[in-house]
């Protein structure tokens, strides 16, 4: 079975490293699969490895929920994993979680557990969107729907 890890420029399923067409048929045909370069062979780790084994985040954190750098307090990353590292860098400017999961190339549930175990520590600030945006409160339509059958 082959060990097909997601850092270093695998395909989070699995699979091989993404390709676009062009490349694909520079290289000889669409069927022709790029190996990573040995440094990237050497840097692979398990997901459930970086997160510590968890499989959900501390807080529910949506895929489009904004995050950006603590920039009120100045933290040194660099006693860090790489993952911290990367996520503050990308942070300078606002992302979402689905943005830092793909420039990563880091599964999207193992972001979301590292993005909200950095909140937890003050590291990035979350901007989450608001559950029911645009959609009117619950109560409010219970009381029209009551005020129409007294009608």
């Amino acid at each position: 079975m082959a060990d097909h890890g997601w850092a270093g420029g695998g395909d989070p399923m699995g699979g091989p490293p993404y390709r676009s067409m062009d490349d694909a048929h520079r290289q000889g045909g669409p069927s022709h699969h790029v190996q990573p370069a040995p440094a990237e062979q050497s840097s692979l780790v398990r997901p459930y490895a970086v997160t510590g084994g968890r499989t959900a985040p501390r807080t529910q954190l949506a895929m489009e929920a904004l995050v950006s750098s603590a920039t009120s307090i100045h933290h040194d990353l660099s006693t860090r994993t790489p993952e911290y590292q990367a996520i503050s860098a990308l942070c300078r400017h606002v992302r979402s979680v689905a943005e830092i999961s793909a420039m990563l190339r880091i599964p999207l549930g193992v972001t979301r557990i590292l993005v909200a175990d950095m909140a937890a520590e003050g590291l990035v600030q979350l901007h989450q969107p608001q559950l029911n945006a645009g959609k009117p409160d619950l109560n409010l339509l219970e009381r029209v729907l009551s005020g129409l059958r007294r009608l």
